[in-house]
């Protein structure tokens, strides 16, 4: 098999396109959840704790100067230990996790709804079928 054939198979199959329409969701999701975090739930965050912005939370670990920002002091070459955008990004990641869960939990929902959902009703024989079946039937009985 050539491999461009191969290629072909593989890129046309249904499942390479449902996980590169899976992808792009993905993308666009995780745009719309950098701004629930960043936009909404970061500034309540900010209040109910005093104000701290946890991008800027480090530590110096260069120099005895006080950089006011964590900018100013990547920008003066000092070496800091940037502690505070990993608390971000894990409030990100807890904050994107939860929104994934409640959206599988709703897409099982629907499927449990369709499971439930009584099968119809299987359909009356035809008459050939009940004539088919009582022939079969006297032949079992003889």
């Amino acid at each position: 098999m050539s491999i461009v054939k191969e290629f072909k198979e593989f890129a046309v199959k249904g499942n390479v396109m449902d996980m590169a329409v899976g992808v792009i969701i993905g993308g666009a999701f995780g745009k719309i959840v950098t701004s629930l975090v960043g936009d909404v739930l970061m500034p309540v965050i900010s209040l109910v704790t005093g104000g701290i912005d946890f991008t800027n939370l480090f530590v110096n670990l260069s120099d005895d100067k006080a950089y006011k920002t964590l900018a100013e002091a990547q920008e003066a070459g000092a070496s800091v230990f940037a502690y505070g955008q990993f608390i971000q990004n894990i409030i990100d990641f807890v904050i994107i996790a939860f929104c994934v869960f409640l959206m599988i939990k709703g897409i099982n929902r629907f499927k449990k709804k369709e499971e439930e959902a009584p099968a119809p009703a299987p359909a009356e024989p035809s008459k050939e079928e009940q004539l088919l079946t009582e022939i079969r039937d006297l032949l079992k009985n003889k």
